[in-house]
Parts: C-alpha cells; structure tokens; sequence
C-alpha cells in the first residue's frame, strides 16, 4: 500500500536538492550557450583545421553517451592530475555536452538567413566579423530560440546524472530517503512531479521568450 504520508516530512530536503538541480541546470545551459557561439564559430570558419577541431568537437560529443562523458570528467581527469568536486564537474561535462547540439542549432539557425543579406551587407563595406555579430547573428539566435529552449530542458532533466557522481540533487536526495524508508515508489513519483513541475516553469518562461521575441521581429 502506497504511504505519500512519508514524504511530507522531506519535503523540505527535496525542495532545496531541486534548487541545486536548478543551479547545475542555469549554469550548464550559460557554458553551453557559451561554448556553443564558440564552436559554431569555429565551425564555419574558412581556416580548416580550426573548422575540422569544431566538427570533431559537435561529432564526438554528440556521437557519446553523456554519463560516459561525465565520468570521464569525474573519475577520467584525476588520473592526469585533474580533480574537480562533483558539483563543477557535473555542470562541466552537461556544459560542454550542450555545447555541442547548440552549435549545431545555431549553424541550422544562420544557414536560414538569406545569402542576400550578407551580400547586401558586404556591399556596404562592413567586415565579415560585423555582418555577423549585428545582422546574422542576432536574427540567427532568434530563430534558435525554440531548439536551444528544448535543449534546455532536455539539461534540466539530464542533470539527474549528477547523481552518479555524488552530487546531491534531487535524483539522489530522492533515492537516499527512498532506501532509507523503504517507499521507493512514493519517493520517485514525488520528484517525478517535482522535475515536471521544474520542467513546466521552464517551458512557460520560454514561451514568453519566444512571444516577445515575434513581437519585436514583426
């Protein structure tokens, strides 16, 4: 018989493990987003090896499981003289992870923009670094918005892997009291809901970013 009364009184441990979970979250999509402008950077860049280093980057990293990748960070760098705490290895491995598919949503984002804005604007004067940064980037972003807002919340899930590297978020928070009072079943639906409902605000926030974002283009 199912007991949701054992719940009640970690509540309060769940919600504070769901803040850390928020906390990996922002800071993984922020280097993410980072990395990501970075390497699409790179990517289209008419310089080969460094446009070959952004296609190796986006094809390992995207071609990998990312617990293999968090390991590797966790347990892997430690043994060529690296160790990180939990907590910064966990948001460097989702960071460097999300790097990879939002670059690749941003390059399918400006290979939408019409070549003709780069000719007109090449026709004017302005240097390739300018086209980019005030003309097609900023309306390649825009086009992103609703790739990078999944991505985003695809993190926000992922991040139950930190468990495994003794973060303790809400996966792990969750199984500690589950085993502890033997409810496993109450303890994994209460932080289903908890990421749903984290899931949920996130959804709704970008929704409005997306809104505001269509307002201003037309």
């Amino acid at each position: 018989m199912l007991d949701f009364s054992l719940v009640k009184e970690y509540i309060p441990f769940l919600l504070k493990a769901s803040v850390l979970t928020v906390e990996i979250s922002i800071l993984s999509i922020i280097l993410g987003l980072f990395l990501g402008i970075v390497i699409v950077v790179m990517k289209l860049s008419k310089f080969k090896p460094i446009s070959l280093f952004a296609s190796f980057y986006i094809w390992s990293l995207r071609g990998t499981p990312l617990l293999v990748q968090l390991f590797l960070v966790y347990f892997g760098l430690p043994q060529i003289g690296i160790e990180l705490q939990p907590f910064t290895a966990s948001v460097l491995a989702l960071g460097i992870n999300a790097g990879a598919y939002i670059a690749e949503i941003l390059r399918g984002g400006i290979l939408s923009i019409p070549k003709g804005q780069m000719e007109a604007a090449q026709s004017l004067g302005l240097s390739y670094p300018t086209i980019m940064r005030r003309i097609i980037f900023p309306q390649a972003l825009r086009v992103s918005i609703p790739a990078i807002g999944n991505e985003s919340i695809t993190l926000l899930k992922d991040s139950s892997l930190a468990s495994l590297v003794t973060v303790s978020e809400l996966m792990m928070t969750s199984q500690r009291f589950a085993a502890t009072n033997y409810a496993f079943i109450e303890f994994y639906i209460t932080a289903a809901l908890l990421y749903l409902i984290m899931t949920t605000i996130l959804s709704f926030f970008l929704r409005k970013v997306e809104f505001k974002l269509s307002i201003s283009e037309h």
